[in-house]
C-alpha cells in the first residue's frame, strides 16, 4: 500500500492551481471536468503520480469556500531551506503564518504558510 493523494476542496481553482504550481513548485498534472456532477478535479506534484503522492484539488461548481474545521492540521512539505523558501512565498504574496525558525523544545527549522484557501503548509527544513 502507499498513500495516492490528499484532497482540498478550494473555492477558486485556477487561483489554487496557481499557488500550488507558482509559488510551491508543483506541476499540474491533470485536469479532468465532470459535468453532470458540476465539479472539476486537478492533480497537483512535484512528480508523476505513479511514483509519487500528489494533491487533488477539487472545484464544486459554484461553491467559493469551505470551513476547513478544526479536525485537518497540515500538509507537509520539505524544503532546502527554510529561510530561502519563505522569502521566494513573499515575493509571489504568499502568506506566511509562522515565521521560520526551530520547531519549540528542537532544533528542527520549521515555517507554516497558508493556500488561498487557508489551509496550513509546514515547510520542513531538509536535515543535512
Amino acid at each position: 500500500m502507499r498513500i495516492l493523494h490528499t484532497m482540498l476542496r478550494v473555492g477558486d481553482l485556477q487561483r489554487s492551481i496557481d499557488f500550488y504550481t507558482q509559488v510551491l513548485g508543483m506541476r499540474l498534472l491533470r485536469r479532468s471536468d465532470n459535468e453532470e456532477y458540476k465539479y472539476t478535479l486537478a492533480f497537483v506534484g512535484y512528480g508523476d503520480e505513479k511514483d509519487n503522492a500528489v494533491l487533488e484539488l477539487t472545484y464544486n461548481w459554484d461553491v467559493e469556500s469551505y470551513d476547513i474545521g478544526n479536525a485537518f492540521g497540515h500538509i507537509a512539505l520539505e524544503v532546502d531551506d527554510v529561510y530561502s523558501a519563505c522569502d521566494d512565498i513573499r515575493k509571489m504574496q504568499g502568506t506566511i503564518s509562522r515565521e521560520p525558525g526551530p520547531v519549540k523544545g528542537g532544533t528542527t527549522k520549521i515555517a507554516f504558510v497558508r493556500d488561498p484557501d487557508g489551509y496550513a503548509i509546514e515547510l520542513i527544513q531538509r536535515k543535512e
